[in-house]
């Protein structure tokens, strides 16, 4: 159990990032779970814009599970070349749709179980696509979220998991998904990974990292 003074420093936390981070959402864009889901697969070590700019195209000619599938292996990884990584999820992304096609008759599930039996679906992505496709709760830990909650003394862990175990433990339920987009905005906006903008932070006043450098 946090203890009292822990708790005030957590709301306050909380509440400022609401506060500057209000009606966030995924970058990715993306009409349908299905979407979302492949381009969740995109990301792994890739901009959100770069896979913006990959699906914009790969979506337009091909946007369901059943047109995907059709493509083959070769026009699929001409489509993705820019991504990192992209033979390897050219094959994971065939193979899914295959999957959902076979075992989940061509829709995305909707538990984090059944989407980890996806080849090239994680953790983390299965939680962006519960949390952003059907607003479940739950709580994708990427390197910003890792980072900034770290740095600011919500967590003190070493792995993405033990992070989002333990902010799960110290947030409220039904901020989980909001919560994930507000650390991430904040990496990305201010503390970054090399430089962290601390001069321009709201939250210097509550941050760990800030007060041992």
């Amino acid at each position: 159990m946090l203890k009292d003074n822990a708790l005030l420093v957590r709301d306050q936390i909380i509440e400022l990032l609401a506060k500057t981070n209000s009606e966030l959402t995924t970058t990715l864009k993306h009409d349908s779970p299905f979407q979302l889901l492949i381009a969740t697969i995109l990301s792994a070590q890739c901009t959100d814009k770069r896979v913006n700019s990959i699906t914009e195209k790969l979506f337009a000619a091909h946007p369901t599970v059943e047109a995907l599938d059709q493509l083959s292996l070769e026009k699929l990884e001409a489509y993705i070349k820019s991504a990192g990584l992209w033979r390897i999820k050219a094959r994971n992304i065939k193979h899914t749709c295959r999957m959902l096609i076979n075992d989940f008759h061509g829709e995305v599930p909707k538990t984090r179980d059944e989407l980890m039996r996806l080849p090239g679906v994680g953790r983390k992505t299965a939680n962006v696509v519960l949390a952003n496709a059907f607003y479940i709760p739950a709580f994708p830990v990427d390197t910003h979220v890792h980072r900034v909650a770290n740095r600011l003394g919500l967590v003190n862990s070493k792995t993405s998991i033990q992070t989002e175990s333990q902010l799960m433990n110290i947030i409220p339920y039904n901020h989980w998904n909001d919560a994930h987009h507000w650390l991430i905005n904040h990496g990305r906006q201010v503390c970054q990974a090399r430089r962290p903008l601390c001069n321009k932070c709201i939250l210097t006043d509550h941050c760990q990292y800030n007060n041992q450098h």
